[in-house]
This record gives C-alpha cells, sequence and structure tokens, in this order.
C-alpha cells in the first residue's frame, strides 16, 4: 500500500455523515469528542436504551475520524423475560448501522435483593473480562448529565463523603480499566433526539418507573426539586467546587503513600510506618483503602464501616492481626503490614 493511500483518512459511510451533518447532532459530536479526547482502542457498553445507543453512534463516528478499533458489547442480564429478545434487537439495529456488538449473558443465579447494584457489577465484570482478552483499557459508558445529579442525592442518602458525593466522574479507574464517561455534560433530551433521529428506536426500560428501586425514587425527587426552584447550572458548579477539593485530598493522599509506605512489588506488600496514621482522618482512610485494593487487587474499595473500626483499632493498639476485602492487616511493633491473604 502506498504512502499516499495510508494518510487518506477513513471515510465515513454516507448514511452515516447524513446523520452527523444535521446541525443539532454535529454539535452534541463535537462536544463530546473533545471530552473523549483518546488515541487507543475502546469498548463501549450498550443497554439499548437512548443514553447508550447515542453513546455508541458517537463513538463509532469518532473511532472512524481517529481511525481507531472500538468493541461494542450488550450485556443480556436476564433479569427480565424479554431481555434476550431485546439485546438481539439491539444487535440486530447497531449491524444495521454498521456498529457491530456482541452480545454478553449474565449466567446462574439471579440476587432478589440490592438487584440493581449487583447487575452493574455483573456487568463490569463481564465487559473487563473481554477486554482483558482484547488488550483494551479503555470502556466508555452512558452516564449522562441527569445521572451526575441521581448519583449525587443517592450517595448524600447514604451518608458519604467527599469522594463518594463526586464519584461519578469522567474518568475513574477500576483495577487496570479506565472508565469514560463522555457524555456527563451532555443533558438527557439531547441522547433521545440522538437516538431517535439515528436510530429510529431504543428500548424502554420498565423498572425505569418502578419505585421499589432506590434510584427511581431519587429521579422523582429530583424532579420535585427542580418545580420548586433547584437550578441546575448552580447544582452543576456545587459538584465542581466539590471536585476541586477532592483534588486536595487526593494530593494529600498521594503524599502520604510516598512519604509513609513502602510497597514490595515481588511480595506485594505494604509497610506503612507510625507517621502514616499521624495524618488527618479522611487522608489515612483514603490512603488505607488504596493499600488494601492494591495489594488485594479488588475493582471496588472495601466498605467504610469496617475500614473506620479498623483504624480505630490500630489507633488504639487494640488490634494485632484481621482480614479485610483479601488482606491481612497486622500490627508489628510501630508498623502495620498489608499484605496478600492466600
Amino acid at each position: 500500500m502506498s504512502l499516499k493511500n495510508l494518510s487518506v483518512k477513513t471515510k465515513i459511510p454516507k448514511f452515516l455523515q447524513n446523520k452527523l451533518n444535521d446541525k443539532r447532532v454535529n454539535k452534541i459530536y463535537k462536544r463530546f469528542e473533545k471530552s473523549l479526547n483518546i488515541n487507543e482502542k475502546f469498548a463501549v457498553a450498550v443497554s439499548g436504551g437512548p443514553d447508550s445507543l447515542a453513546l455508541a453512534f458517537l463513538a463509532k463516528i469518532y473511532s472512524l475520524k481517529k481511525k481507531l478499533i472500538p468493541k461494542f458489547f450488550i450485556v443480556d442480564h436476564k433479569l427480565r423475560k424479554d431481555s434476550t429478545k431485546e439485546a438481539k434487537i439491539v444487535k440486530k439495529i447497531l449491524n444495521h448501522h454498521l456498529i457491530k456488538a456482541e452480545i454478553l449473558t449474565w449466567k446462574g443465579r439471579k440476587p432478589s435483593k440490592n438487584i440493581q447494584s449487583l447487575a452493574r457489577k455483573e456487568r463490569y465484570k463481564l465487559i473487563f473480562a473481554k477486554c482483558d482478552k482484547l488488550e483494551i483499557k479503555h470502556v466508555l459508558l452512558g452516564h449522562h448529565q441527569d445521572d451526575l445529579f441521581e448519583n449525587f442525592f443517592i450517595r448524600l442518602i447514604r451518608g458519604s463523603g467527599l469522594k463518594g458525593l463526586i464519584s461519578l466522574d469522567k474518568r475513574n479507574k477500576i483495577g487496570n480499566k479506565n472508565l469514560i464517561r463522555p457524555l456527563l455534560d451532555q443533558k438527557k433530551d439531547e441522547l433521545i433526539f440522538i437516538s431517535k433521529y439515528v436510530f429510529d428506536f431504543y428500548i424502554q426500560d420498565p423498572s425505569n418507573e418502578d419505585e421499589k428501586f432506590q434510584r427511581i425514587k431519587i429521579r422523582k425527587l429530583i424532579k420535585n426539586l427542580q418545580d420548586y426552584g433547584l437550578d441546575k447550572k448552580k447544582f452543576i458548579q456545587t459538584i465542581k467546587n466539590l471536585k476541586y477539593s477532592n483534588s486536595v485530598v487526593k494530593y494529600y493522599v498521594n503524599e502520604n503513600l510516598k512519604k509513609n509506605t513502602f510497597y514490595s512489588v515481588n511480595k506485594n506488600e505494604f509497610i506503612l510506618n507510625n507517621e502514616f496514621f499521624q495524618q488527618p482522618h479522611e487522608i489515612i482512610f483514603r490512603t488505607l483503602s488504596e493499600a488494601i485494593q492494591i495489594v488485594g487487587k479488588k475493582y471496588y474499595s472495601v466498605r467504610g464501616k469496617k475500614l473506620e473500626n479498623i483504624i480505630s483499632r490500630l489507633k488504639n493498639n487494640t488490634l494485632s492481626r484481621v482480614t479485610l476485602g483479601g488482606c491481612i492487616i497486622e500490627k508489628v511493633n510501630q508498623t502495620v503490614i498489608i499484605s496478600k491473604e492466600h
């Protein structure tokens, strides 16, 4: 192949280009492109809802423009009677638009409690396993501006601290995977428009109206607050301010890790010196949580209450050895050793 041919940009198929030429779609795409800003292959999680279908279209255009290899995954949770049928329909519609998708199925017994949270964890597990095989480290998710608000209130009700309140960010890391949410500054109405305009289709999940799920109760609460004058623009600014504060805490967490711990790669073991526990409580809490996550090789942080108890016991010299998050935590003289549980 000649150098001339190699330099030619990947051509966007005409019917996709025609969709992109729409003024409103193009404006949304430009905001998406600026928000995503990666130059490596990536995976996209598609549910069939308007948010993820809009994400699939925007990601497909992005991959063509940047000459990247995307992978699209539809997870069939088998939590509803028609889930498999719906997954096949979504796959067919995406394929019709030159978006090749693969269905991943959640097998085995299904939970009767905490369904949405466990389904999310299983969804990540299935997608991450595929990404490991394909050596993909970036996973795109369809969370949008409304999800940002919902997450804040859900965490507020749970009594979360600063980190929890602003946990839905454009970029998070779970294990060795980068979770990217390039739609966080997009409104849900815009994504519904793209789904209708591009695909003339999207799935309406009946659970989105079921008030037995906390998220749906929160969604309706936010709607009521808007009716009473909640200003979303000011609310976004509040979340930004909290993120600025969180970045300061993160800086001191990293300093605590650098100055007051020693990590042995060969042993996969952290040694914490006495100064580690002379920091403000939030710094101790987060640094210890991160160390346990690294040694335990877990996707998620350990539960806050358990960690609070361990910190208290370590400070009071009433703990000699305990297990948490797949790790052994033991006090040895003036140091604490965190090693992998076997």
